[in-house]
């Protein structure tokens, strides 16, 4: 595997720019990028998640990426063709644990968390998430508030926020891994974006442990 075509594929996913503009900076054509991202795109994903200490938790989130490709991604909140790939971090290293298979944007969280494989992937170890995970009560989520609209109890509201503190750090992860531009308007065949978003988990690990 060279350098150059492992570069290639960094560049890509960092820039987004199209394979007739990737090309001509590597001097290869534009269908010889496409064949390099198609090869070496999948490779660098993440390891299996390995059974760990009960103690340790995972924090998950979902996140709304452009896909162009209509035969996975539906219209969502954001008014465009979107997919929803779900994201789990170690609450302690940050490190991404896992990502599951992008689902069609008008999916909620609820049920993109359980049909993306990432409640199989987790299963056996706490997990937070946000209010939007109502449904799997598995999973560790703030306190809502009485339906008679009474006020939470001041202890109910102390754990809501020490929950918000540390549930933000998926949303940090989140935000980190869109700097690559490509999940910022996904171009390629919808097919390819689970192995995208691993990959880019991968070096987003990678980044915080240097």
């Amino acid at each position: 595997m060279s350098r150059y075509r492992v570069l290639l594929v960094a560049v890509y996913w960092r820039t987004n720019l199209t394979m007739r503009q990737i090309g001509p900076l590597f001097g290869v054509s534009h269908s010889a990028a496409h064949r390099v991202v198609d090869s070496l795109g999948p490779p660098p994903a993440l390891a299996p998640v390995r059974k760990r200490r009960v103690d340790q938790v995972a924090i998950v989130g979902g996140t709304l990426v452009p896909t162009r490709d209509h035969r996975v991604a539906e219209r969502s909140k954001n008014c465009r063709y979107s997919t929803n790939p779900q994201v789990a971090i170690d609450a302690d290293t940050r490190l991404v644990l896992a990502t599951g298979d992008p689902k069609p944007g008008n999916r909620n969280d609820c049920t993109a968390y359980r049909d993306s494989g990432i409640a199989d992937t987790l299963a056996g170890r706490p997990v937070m998430a946000d209010s939007g995970y109502q449904g799997n009560p598995e999973v560790i989520m703030p306190y809502r508030k009485p339906r008679e609209g009474r006020e939470r109890p001041e202890w109910q509201q102390q754990l809501n926020t020490v929950h918000r503190v540390i549930r933000a750090r998926v949303e940090h992860a989140l935000a980190r891994m869109k700097n690559w531009k490509i999940l910022r308007d996904y171009r390629r065949a919808g097919h390819t974006l689970a192995t995208t978003a691993a990959g880019i988990a991968f070096r987003h690990n990678l980044t915080i442990t240097d």
